[in-house]
């Protein structure tokens, strides 16, 4: 993704409100079951709360049961970076917005097809912007 985004950790408190700046920039979860987006059913796009990025698309979410919004692809592949986490005794592989670097959440290998991936997203970190105000532009 083009254009990163570098702000310091003042900007990013001004910016995100607590709970975002708890998961966005210091790697934090909200609880399961808790997030606006978990049940949420719209259509359109989930961008990066830190940036606007477009992360996922609403075709691509389904109920893992987890608690958390799960999708099974990100809109581009070059839109999030992976990376593993060793954080709290587990080995997992976390996802950031590639142009923030803001935590988002972590994808495993146990999704729907066709790519077998589930995006364990935190809804904190993300924003929706609905499909039918893109028809109206």
């Amino acid at each position: 993704m083009k254009d990163k985004i570098q702000k310091s950790e003042t900007e990013w408190h001004q910016e995100l409100s607590p709970e975002q700046y708890r998961i966005m920039r210091q790697k934090g979860t909200e609880a399961p079951f808790s997030g606006r987006y978990n049940k949420f059913k719209g259509e359109g796009i989930f961008r990066c709360a830190g940036c606007g990025a477009p992360l996922f698309d609403s075709d691509t979410k389904f109920n893992s049961g987890t608690g958390w919004p799960s999708f099974y692809q990100a809109v581009e592949e070059d839109n999030v970076r992976i990376e593993r986490d060793t954080n709290h005794g587990m080995l997992r592989e976390e996802v950031l917005c590639s142009r923030c670097e803001a935590h988002l959440g972590h994808v495993f290998n146990d999704g729907p097809p066709p790519t077998g991936l589930r995006y364990c997203i935190n809804s904190a970190a993300l924003q929706f912007e609905d499909r039918s105000t893109n028809d109206a532009e």
